[in-house]
Protein backbone atom coordinates (compact mmCIF):
# COMPACT_ATOMS: atom_id res chain seq x y z
CA UNK A 1 0.00 0.00 0.00
CA UNK A 2 2.76 2.60 0.82
CA UNK A 3 4.62 1.41 -2.12
CA UNK A 4 1.50 2.38 -4.66
CA UNK A 5 0.77 5.91 -2.40
CA UNK A 6 4.68 6.52 -3.38
CA UNK A 7 3.73 5.49 -6.59
CA UNK A 8 0.66 7.90 -6.96
CA UNK A 9 2.58 11.02 -5.50
CA UNK A 10 5.48 10.39 -8.11
CA UNK A 11 3.32 10.04 -10.50
CA UNK A 12 1.10 13.13 -9.40
CA UNK A 13 4.42 15.30 -9.32
CA UNK A 14 5.24 14.62 -12.59
CA UNK A 15 2.41 15.29 -14.05
CA UNK A 16 2.19 18.39 -12.33
CA UNK A 17 5.72 19.49 -13.35
CA UNK A 18 5.04 18.38 -17.32
CA UNK A 19 1.74 20.45 -16.73
CA UNK A 20 4.09 23.70 -15.98
CA UNK A 21 6.36 23.04 -18.54
CA UNK A 22 3.60 23.04 -21.30
CA UNK A 23 2.39 26.71 -20.08
CA UNK A 24 5.58 27.77 -20.86
CA UNK A 25 4.57 28.07 -24.84
CA UNK A 26 1.58 29.85 -23.80
CA UNK A 27 1.76 33.53 -24.41
CA UNK A 28 -0.23 36.33 -22.65
CA UNK A 29 0.53 37.87 -25.95
CA UNK A 30 -1.06 35.11 -28.28
CA UNK A 31 -3.16 32.26 -26.38
CA UNK A 32 -6.62 32.77 -26.92
CA UNK A 33 -8.59 33.22 -23.95
CA UNK A 34 -12.20 32.62 -22.97
CA UNK A 35 -14.11 33.89 -19.81
CA UNK A 36 -16.83 31.69 -18.76
CA UNK A 37 -19.68 32.37 -16.04
CA UNK A 38 -22.20 29.81 -15.19
CA UNK A 39 -25.45 31.24 -13.21
CA UNK A 40 -26.51 28.15 -11.07
CA UNK A 41 -29.48 26.87 -8.59
CA UNK A 42 -27.35 26.86 -5.59
CA UNK A 43 -23.96 27.20 -4.71
CA UNK A 44 -23.40 22.98 -3.84
CA UNK A 45 -21.48 22.04 -6.18
CA UNK A 46 -22.58 18.06 -6.52
CA UNK A 47 -26.34 18.80 -6.63
CA UNK A 48 -26.13 22.50 -8.62
CA UNK A 49 -28.05 23.42 -11.94
CA UNK A 50 -27.36 25.31 -14.61
CA UNK A 51 -29.32 28.21 -15.82
CA UNK A 52 -27.56 30.22 -17.93
CA UNK A 53 -23.83 30.29 -19.80
CA UNK A 54 -22.51 33.73 -20.84
CA UNK A 55 -18.91 33.78 -22.33
CA UNK A 56 -16.65 35.86 -24.24
CA UNK A 57 -12.91 35.56 -25.93
CA UNK A 58 -9.95 37.65 -26.01
CA UNK A 59 -6.20 37.87 -26.32
CA UNK A 60 -3.78 40.33 -26.15
CA UNK A 61 -4.75 42.51 -23.90
CA UNK A 62 -8.19 42.75 -25.77
CA UNK A 63 -11.73 41.41 -25.42
CA UNK A 64 -13.56 40.43 -28.58
CA UNK A 65 -16.96 41.73 -28.31
CA UNK A 66 -18.58 39.78 -30.67
CA UNK A 67 -17.19 36.27 -30.11
CA UNK A 68 -19.66 36.79 -26.92
CA UNK A 69 -22.44 33.75 -26.20
CA UNK A 70 -24.98 33.38 -23.86
CA UNK A 71 -27.50 30.70 -23.29
CA UNK A 72 -30.60 30.56 -21.31
CA UNK A 73 -30.98 26.74 -20.54
CA UNK A 74 -34.49 25.18 -19.90
CA UNK A 75 -33.96 23.55 -16.50
CA UNK A 76 -36.73 21.55 -14.13
CA UNK A 77 -34.59 21.88 -10.49
CA UNK A 78 -35.94 23.84 -7.96
CA UNK A 79 -34.98 27.08 -8.79
CA UNK A 80 -34.62 27.87 -4.88
CA UNK A 81 -33.57 32.12 -4.75
CA UNK A 82 -31.87 31.56 -8.08
CA UNK A 83 -35.15 33.82 -9.43
CA UNK A 84 -34.55 36.40 -7.32
CA UNK A 85 -30.81 36.46 -7.47
CA UNK A 86 -30.49 36.28 -11.57
CA UNK A 87 -33.96 36.99 -12.50
CA UNK A 88 -34.12 33.77 -14.54
CA UNK A 89 -37.76 32.85 -13.63
CA UNK A 90 -39.12 29.57 -14.33
CA UNK A 91 -41.17 31.29 -17.45
CA UNK A 92 -37.49 32.59 -19.12
CA UNK A 93 -36.25 29.54 -18.33
CA UNK A 94 -38.87 27.26 -20.53
CA UNK A 95 -38.33 29.00 -23.21
CA UNK A 96 -34.83 28.54 -23.30
CA UNK A 97 -32.56 25.89 -25.01
CA UNK A 98 -31.81 21.84 -23.88
CA UNK A 99 -28.02 21.87 -21.36
CA UNK A 100 -26.84 19.00 -23.70
CA UNK A 101 -27.15 21.30 -26.81
CA UNK A 102 -26.06 24.30 -25.22
CA UNK A 103 -22.65 22.91 -24.30
CA UNK A 104 -22.15 20.88 -27.58
CA UNK A 105 -21.93 24.26 -28.62
CA UNK A 106 -19.71 25.28 -26.36
CA UNK A 107 -17.40 22.15 -26.40
CA UNK A 108 -15.52 24.14 -29.48
CA UNK A 109 -14.32 26.90 -27.10
CA UNK A 110 -13.57 24.94 -24.15
CA UNK A 111 -11.20 22.70 -26.43
CA UNK A 112 -9.41 25.54 -28.12
CA UNK A 113 -9.28 28.31 -25.58
CA UNK A 114 -7.48 28.84 -21.79
CA UNK A 115 -10.88 29.52 -19.93
CA UNK A 116 -10.77 32.38 -17.35
CA UNK A 117 -13.30 31.57 -14.52
CA UNK A 118 -14.24 33.90 -10.95
CA UNK A 119 -14.50 30.65 -8.55
CA UNK A 120 -13.41 28.09 -11.17
CA UNK A 121 -14.27 24.82 -8.81
CA UNK A 122 -17.79 26.16 -8.44
CA UNK A 123 -18.02 26.50 -12.40
CA UNK A 124 -16.11 23.32 -13.37
CA UNK A 125 -17.97 21.16 -11.34
CA UNK A 126 -21.16 22.14 -12.01
CA UNK A 127 -20.28 21.83 -15.94
CA UNK A 128 -18.88 18.60 -14.97
CA UNK A 129 -21.79 17.36 -13.62
CA UNK A 130 -23.73 18.26 -16.44
CA UNK A 131 -21.22 17.15 -19.16
CA UNK A 132 -21.51 13.45 -17.50
CA UNK A 133 -25.47 13.73 -17.30
CA UNK A 134 -25.39 14.24 -20.72
CA UNK A 135 -23.03 11.61 -21.50
CA UNK A 136 -20.47 13.74 -23.52
CA UNK A 137 -17.52 12.79 -23.97
CA UNK A 138 -14.15 13.86 -22.40
CA UNK A 139 -12.66 17.30 -22.67
CA UNK A 140 -9.49 18.45 -21.21
CA UNK A 141 -9.61 22.15 -20.22
CA UNK A 142 -7.24 24.64 -19.24
CA UNK A 143 -8.32 27.22 -16.83
CA UNK A 144 -7.35 30.16 -14.48
CA UNK A 145 -8.99 31.47 -11.36
CA UNK A 146 -9.42 35.13 -10.85
CA UNK A 147 -10.79 34.41 -7.63
CA UNK A 148 -7.70 32.41 -7.10
CA UNK A 149 -5.20 34.89 -7.97
CA UNK A 150 -7.41 37.67 -5.83
CA UNK A 151 -6.86 35.71 -2.76
CA UNK A 152 -2.99 35.25 -3.65
CA UNK A 153 -2.92 39.00 -3.52
CA UNK A 154 -4.89 39.60 -0.47
CA UNK A 155 -3.29 36.82 1.99
CA UNK A 156 0.29 38.44 1.16
CA UNK A 157 -1.64 41.38 2.78
CA UNK A 158 -4.20 40.00 5.50
CA UNK A 159 -3.67 37.22 7.97
CA UNK A 160 -7.66 36.71 8.32
CA UNK A 161 -9.24 37.83 4.78
CA UNK A 162 -11.81 40.44 5.30
CA UNK A 163 -15.77 39.13 4.74
CA UNK A 164 -16.50 39.16 0.66
CA UNK A 165 -13.22 40.19 0.03
CA UNK A 166 -13.10 38.07 -3.04
CA UNK A 167 -16.10 38.85 -4.54
CA UNK A 168 -16.22 39.59 -8.46
CA UNK A 169 -17.35 43.12 -7.55
CA UNK A 170 -15.40 43.55 -4.83
CA UNK A 171 -11.89 42.55 -6.76
CA UNK A 172 -12.97 44.98 -9.66
CA UNK A 173 -13.69 47.99 -7.31
CA UNK A 174 -10.01 47.60 -5.32
CA UNK A 175 -8.05 47.37 -9.05
CA UNK A 176 -10.43 50.64 -9.84
CA UNK A 177 -12.61 49.09 -12.48
CA UNK A 178 -16.35 50.53 -12.95
CA UNK A 179 -19.20 48.73 -11.85
CA UNK A 180 -20.91 46.68 -14.06
CA UNK A 181 -24.66 44.97 -13.92
CA UNK A 182 -24.06 41.77 -11.67
CA UNK A 183 -25.92 38.37 -11.88
CA UNK A 184 -25.72 38.02 -15.65
CA UNK A 185 -23.89 35.18 -16.89
CA UNK A 186 -22.66 37.36 -20.16
CA UNK A 187 -22.02 40.44 -18.12
CA UNK A 188 -20.34 38.55 -15.38
CA UNK A 189 -18.48 36.81 -18.16
CA UNK A 190 -16.82 40.06 -19.65
CA UNK A 191 -15.91 41.48 -16.49
CA UNK A 192 -13.80 38.38 -15.41
CA UNK A 193 -11.78 39.23 -18.62
CA UNK A 194 -11.40 42.73 -17.65
CA UNK A 195 -10.68 41.67 -13.90
CA UNK A 196 -8.34 39.03 -15.31
CA UNK A 197 -6.00 41.96 -17.36
CA UNK A 198 -5.80 44.09 -14.23
CA UNK A 199 -4.60 41.81 -12.27
CA UNK A 200 -2.11 40.95 -14.78
CA UNK A 201 -0.80 44.27 -14.54
CA UNK A 202 -1.03 43.93 -10.67
CA UNK A 203 0.88 41.01 -10.69
CA UNK A 204 3.63 42.89 -13.13
CA UNK A 205 2.94 40.10 -15.12
CA UNK A 206 3.16 41.21 -19.43
CA UNK A 207 1.56 40.16 -22.44
CA UNK A 208 4.84 39.07 -23.16
CA UNK A 209 5.24 36.41 -20.36
CA UNK A 210 3.95 33.27 -20.43
CA UNK A 211 0.85 31.76 -18.54
CA UNK A 212 3.13 29.62 -16.49
CA UNK A 213 4.18 32.93 -14.97
CA UNK A 214 0.72 32.83 -13.07
CA UNK A 215 1.64 28.87 -11.48
CA UNK A 216 3.06 30.10 -8.39
CA UNK A 217 -0.32 31.62 -7.16
CA UNK A 218 -2.07 28.36 -8.05
CA UNK A 219 -4.52 30.03 -10.06
CA UNK A 220 -3.79 28.13 -13.05
CA UNK A 221 -4.90 24.35 -13.36
CA UNK A 222 -6.46 21.73 -15.73
CA UNK A 223 -9.59 19.98 -15.75
CA UNK A 224 -10.93 16.66 -17.06
CA UNK A 225 -15.01 17.58 -18.08
CA UNK A 226 -16.69 14.26 -18.88
CA UNK A 227 -17.14 10.67 -19.50
CA UNK A 228 -13.96 9.19 -20.46
CA UNK A 229 -13.83 6.53 -23.12
CA UNK A 230 -11.82 4.45 -21.92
Amino acid sequence: MIKRLIENCSSALFGKSKFRKSLRDKKLCSTPLASVDLELTSLDPLTTQITSIGYVSGSAGKIALSSSGYHVINTSADLGQSPVIHGLTLDILQQGEGIKEALKSLIPLLESHVLIFHNARLDLMALNSAFKRCELPKVDVVYIDTLQLALYQLNKQHQVLPSNSATLTVCRQRLGLPAFPEHNALDDALATLQLFYAQLNELGITLEDSIESLFHTNAVGRFSLGLSSS
